[in-house]
């Protein structure tokens, strides 16, 4: 890669940062290409010549945002590919992390965003959902799967397996966090994931 493309791709990467976080703290409508040009430290013909348009730039925006917020679960997901000799104690801890993503900003901001323009951008669901929730899922049943072949997990299909943890731990945090409008206490984190993993473990333990 030339150091042309290069500089091109980082700074097409500072412009959809920049973009999401004015579209966090604006909402869409109140967002304006002008203050995402200043956000991005750069000109304003910069952005268009990137992106086009504002709708085109709230778009991927929000696909780089959900890849962010994939890649760091899928990075928690991985420890369990070295659970420890207690299992409790290792999903516990894969647990809250991704109680603990979910509950970021980051995360609380793509799901405000997502749910706010799903009427202007219907497509948006599905695209947030197969970037996040989808690979999460699917990669956390391929853990729950070696863990089962192991003998560590009672025999089952993984991918409801994986299912039901994800349900157990995200249906609380949407109650607890009001639908991602409110902060949640590290002690609230604790409780969900914490009884997210008690309920899994009353119905996969080996």
């Amino acid at each position: 890669m030339t150091v042309a493309s290069r500089g091109r791709i980082d700074k097409r990467q500072a412009i959809l940062a920049a973009a999401f976080t004015v579209f966090a703290r604006r909402g869409y409508a109140e967002a304006c290409v002008k203050e995402i040009a200043e956000e991005a430290g750069v000109a304003k013909p910069t952005v268009y010549n990137h992106l086009s348009d504002k709708e085109n730039l709230f778009r991927h925006a929000i696909e780089a945002a959900a890849d962010e917020v994939m890649a760091a679960n899928l990075e928690v997901v991985d420890r369990l590919r070295e659970a420890g000799e207690d299992l409790r104690a290792s999903l516990e801890d894969v647990a809250l992390r991704l109680v603990e993503v979910c509950c970021d900003e980051r995360s609380r901001s793509l799901r405000r965003l997502t749910y706010g323009q799903v009427a202007r951008f219907p497509e948006l669901i599905d695209l947030v959902q197969a970037r996040t929730a989808d690979k999460v899922a699917e990669a956390l049943a391929d853990r729950l799967a070696r863990l089962s072949l192991a003998g560590r997990l009672r025999s089952g299909d993984p991918s409801v397996a994986s299912e039901q943890l994800l349900a157990l731990l995200t249906g609380p945090l949407e109650t607890h966090s009001r639908l991602g409008t409110r902060e949640v206490p590290a002690a609230e984190m604790r409780a969900v994931s914490d009884a997210a993993v008690d309920t899994f473990l009353r119905a996969y333990a080996a």
